[in-house]
């Protein structure tokens, strides 16, 4: 087999082994540490070996079963032989598997397990966007807006304070799934935007293992779950989202914006099954959550067969609903984009200039702000904000419909 080919194979088995191998080794060990350096070093034996011997017929098996030899190894230089490694060395691959509770699925155990209330809810979506999403610490930084350093610190904590505090991996009852599923939405909507836009300028721009297994996820907490709003809403969300995916990106790899795309080729089957959950929110007259007025939102765009034709008011009108909920920069830079297209850029460029302290370093932030500098005629302060845009975007895609914008501007 050529390297090529087994570099694509290694990067189709991290996109998707990764989790069910540090799951495996987490119910297995119960450290999350020991797991997760297991896993790296079975993918590292992965880039060393596949060239030469070939890619294993079951990659899923043949990584896990190298990660549990890894982990032991690891265990026995260290000479830990305490419970935990005796408990290690008497398991086998034909025990009976632990008898599961609601969670069947090991993937979504440990997103519960990785969104203990111990840890903080910051700490939480990291971790699990670590351990679950298999995300590198750049990407994790890049979606939280913080230094790389300061967010492998934080992760290097989180692991810390699971051994220390011996937070188990453990399947919550069905009671206390509802009081657990707050950190994990936010962790699945985390997931679903690194595959929708990617941060990592050495990645592809859509990454849909990336939302199809957000989607996935978050169906398996809908069946648990069927009376919850906020599940509900980040379901429709994703959904509406991902239907507009193949128009995202043009032939010659730049992003499409919602007003370009070609909304013929939009997937219907998601995009109706999204208006359905929305509507059957609505009918329930129940005050909507985050997830249910973002999910209402692009129901509004999925609703119009044309951009001409899209109702900006009852945005606008989204929008200020969830700002009294989410009162955060991004929200309202959102909202302002909104209000440029009912009241025009003159009154949005305001708005979105007060956010400059806040959002200065994201990128959306100043391409937006070019984009409505460029509608009112001021060139050349659009340019440089495009400049800063351009500069802070790390999506290729994105990159390259930015560059061209600001371009145009001659």
């Amino acid at each position: 087999m050529n390297e090529t080919a087994a570099q694509e194979a290694i990067t189709q088995a991290h996109h998707e082994e990764w989790a069910r191998v540090v799951a495996a080794l987490t119910r297995r060990f119960g450290d999350l540490g020991i797991a997760e350096e297991a896993a790296a070093e079975a993918f590292a034996t992965a880039v060393e070996r596949w060239p030469a011997d070939g890619v294993p017929p079951n990659p899923g098996a043949w990584l896990t079963t190298t990660a549990n030899h890894k982990a032991i190894d690891r265990l026995r230089r260290e000479n830990k032989r305490d419970d935990k490694h005796k408990e290690a060395q008497m398991l086998s691959e034909d025990d009976p598997p632990e008898p599961l509770g609601a969670i069947e699925d090991e993937r979504l155990r440990l997103i519960f397990t990785c969104c203990h209330p111990a840890l903080a809810m910051e700490t939480r979506m990291a971790l699990t966007l670590r351990m679950v999403g298999g995300l590198t610490v750049p990407e994790i930084a890049r979606a939280f807006l913080v230094q790389e350093t300061a967010m492998g610190q934080r992760i290097t904590r989180a692991k810390a304070k699971i051994k220390a505090t011996r937070i188990p991996y453990r399947v919550p009852a069905a009671e206390d799934l509802p009081g657990r599923v707050t950190g994990v939405l936010a962790v699945l909507f985390l997931v679903f935007n690194e595959g929708y836009l990617a941060t990592g300028a050495d990645t592809d721009p859509v990454r849909h293992e990336l939302t199809a297994e957000a989607i996935r996820l978050t169906r398996l907490i809908r069946a648990l779950l069927p009376t919850d709003g906020e599940v509900a809403g980040l379901l429709a969300l994703m959904l509406l989202t991902e239907a507009r995916r193949t128009a995202r990106v043009s032939a010659t790899g730049e992003l499409v914006s919602l007003e370009e795309q070609d909304r013929g080729s939009w997937d219907t089957a998601l995009v109706v099954e999204g208006h359905r959950l929305v509507r059957e929110r609505l009918a329930t007259r129940i005050a909507p959550g985050r997830y249910q007025i973002l999910a209402a939102i692009n129901a509004v765009h999925t609703s119009a067969r044309d951009v001409r034709n899209t109702d900006w008011s009852q945005i606008v009108a989204l929008y200020n609903q969830l700002a009294r909920l989410d009162p955060s920069p991004i929200v309202a830079l959102n909202q302002a984009i909104a209000v440029a297209e009912l009241d025009g850029p003159e009154v949005a460029i305001a708005a979105v200039d007060r956010l400059e302290d806040k959002l200065a370093g994201y990128h959306a932030y100043h391409a937006t702000r070019a984009d409505l500098l460029r509608r009112l005629g001021r060139s050349q302060e659009s340019r440089a904000a495009y400049d800063k845009a351009i500069a802070l975007a790390g999506n290729t895609a994105e990159t390259a419909y930015l560059t061209r914008r600001r371009d145009q501007l001659g």
